[in-house]
This record gives structure tokens, sequence and C-alpha cells, in this order.
């Protein structure tokens, strides 16, 4: 366990629900908690099992959940959520990015409510994207209210339905999260394709900010979720260091020993590819971690450079 972390729940055999822990982040967090002593249980809408994980079966979108999944749970990790960057942003899309979830993590609440699961607590997955997709020079704390566009209100509603626990007298915690730097499954590993070809491209003006944060101190941000008790409502989880599109671009060419083309991929090519989604792309903020650090928590990489250089080559 990272020295940076003090734990406050010293019981054992403590127990954690994890929904989407087949995705990205969920394999990751799934290695953390087993390593940290936790028991570790997955919601899944298939029934493929896990080394020293049990599989439960769920399909929220049809409120089905195996009765066996809620026995003896102490936490549950919400992660579950279609993938914003999968598909173009069409209407019918953006409504399963918000319904899935939304619409599950009030199926949770309302089975744990009807089977008085009495739960430690709710720990839910968000983003650095309730803050919108603008380019300013604010740095955005916890403080800053919901943004208008599309992103914002996908998580503003992500973090309504986990208030549902709160609201209930559950500790509640929202983890707002970065770009997340992992090698083969990522945002991170999209930036690195064009390297097959001897080269990375950046996108836009490059003047937008990446809020970033590397999948290690992920993890520990959501294992000190559950252990410190003290922690309560959001947390951006982004390191500490502010990089632009531009400068991300050349510390990864220069980990990855490539060159950045010269010549920009500009906006309105993205725009006419992705549509609305380009602005993932195309627009960034700085956003502040110094809430999470006052914790107590201390980054395990807080150099863009060194934390590519760890994912890319460690």
């Amino acid at each position: 366990m990272p020295e940076n972390q003090t734990r406050t729940n010293l019981q054992k055999n403590l127990s954690v629900l994890i929904t989407g822990g087949s995705g990205l982040i969920g394999r990751y967090l799934t290695s953390t908690l087993l390593t940290a002593g936790y028991e570790v249980s997955h919601l899944s809408r298939n029934n493929n099992q896990i080394k020293k994980v049990r599989v439960f079966f769920w399909d929220p979108e049809k409120r089905l959940i195996d009765p066996e999944a809620y026995k003896g749970i102490d936490f549950i990790i919400h992660l579950a959520g279609a993938n914003i960057g999968e598909k173009r942003w069409t209407e019918k899309r953006k409504k399963e990015i918000i319904e899935s979830r939304t619409d599950s993590a009030r199926f949770l609440y309302e089975t744990i409510v009807d089977k008085g699961i009495p739960l430690k607590a709710f720990i839910s997955a968000s983003a650095s994207g309730i803050y919108g997709a603008y380019t300013t020079e604010k740095i955005f704390t916890e403080q800053d209210p919901p943004a208008e566009d599309f992103l914002g209100s996908v998580c503003k509603g992500w973090e309504e339905s986990a208030d549902l626990f709160n609201n209930s007298g559950v500790r509640t915690v929202k983890i707002r999260t970065g770009i997340v730097l992992e090698k083969n499954d990522s945002a991170l590993s999209k930036l690195m394709q064009p390297g097959k070809f001897g080269f990375l491209i950046q996108a836009g003006t490059g003047l937008q900010y990446m809020p970033w944060i590397h999948i290690n101190d992920l993890c520990s941000i959501y294992l000190k979720a559950v252990e410190d008790s003290t922690m309560s409502g959001a947390y951006n989880a982004v390191a500490p260091q502010h990089v632009t599109h531009r400068e991300f671009m050349h510390v990864l060419a220069g980990v990855m020993k490539l060159k950045v083309l010269p010549m920009p991929v500009p906006g309105f090519i993205l725009r006419a590819v992705l549509g609305e989604m380009s602005d993932v792309i195309l627009k960034g903020s700085r956003v502040s971690s110094e809430k999470i650090m006052k914790t107590g928590y201390r980054f395990q990489f807080s150099s863009l450079e060194d934390a590519l250089i760890d994912v890319i080559r460690g």
C-alpha cells in the first residue's frame, strides 16, 4: 500500500462491490483493493468469473440483480457507464451516456434501501468534465458549479444520483477524474496510435489544458476514499501539474522518442469527423488538486514526464 495512505478502516475482511469492474479503471482498482486485503465482488452483465473476485449478474436497464451480490458488502464503488469517447454523440447516444450512469445509481440506491444494507460508504466515479468543455484561464475547484454543456450535464446527473445515498445518511464520495494515463486501453493509448507511423499529432491550437492522472494515483485515491472516513463530497482526481495539449504531446513525444508533426490537425476537421464530441479534445481548462492533497494524499506521479515514463516504459 502507498506510504501516503492512512488507514482508518482497520477491520479485516471488509468487502467492496464494484460496478463497471471489467473496465479500465475497474480492473486496476480491483487489483489495488485485493492487494490491500479487501474482498472484492463485481456486478456484471455476464457471468465470466475472475480469479479472487465474485462476479454477480445485474442488468440495471431491466432492473435485475442477483440478490446474493449485496450479502456482506461494506462499500460500493460505482464505475459503470457508457464510454463517452466510443461513439459519435447522437441524441440517442447522449441519452445512453447519461442514463447508463444515473439510472444504474438509482437502481443501486433503491435496492440498498429496500434490503436495509448498512453501507459504510458509496463511492461514485465522476469526471473533471463537470466543469465543461471550455478553454479559460480559470482554475476550477470543487466549489464551482457544473457547466451547462453536455459534459457538465452528464456529470451533474451522475453526482446527483450518487447523492441519493448521501441524503439517506451514507457517506458519499464523488471522484472527478481527469485523463487517465494508462498504456493499453485509455485516451492516452489513442494519442499514442500515430506513433506506429513515427510521429505524433497535435489537435487544434494546442492551448487547451489536459487535466491528467496516472492510473496508480487514481486507484490510490479510490482506496483512500474507502479507508478515510473523513472524506465526503466531490474530489478532483487530477495531478497537480497543469499542462496544455501542446505541452502534453511534446512530453509524450520525448518519452516515445518521436516528433510531433509541425502542422496540427485543425479543429474544423475534428469537428467534421467527431461532431460535438470533438470538444473533449479541442477544449479544456485547468482543474485544482488542492482539496484531495489537503486530505494528506501525496501523488506518486506529480510530473507528467515521470508518469509517462512509468506508463510507457515501466
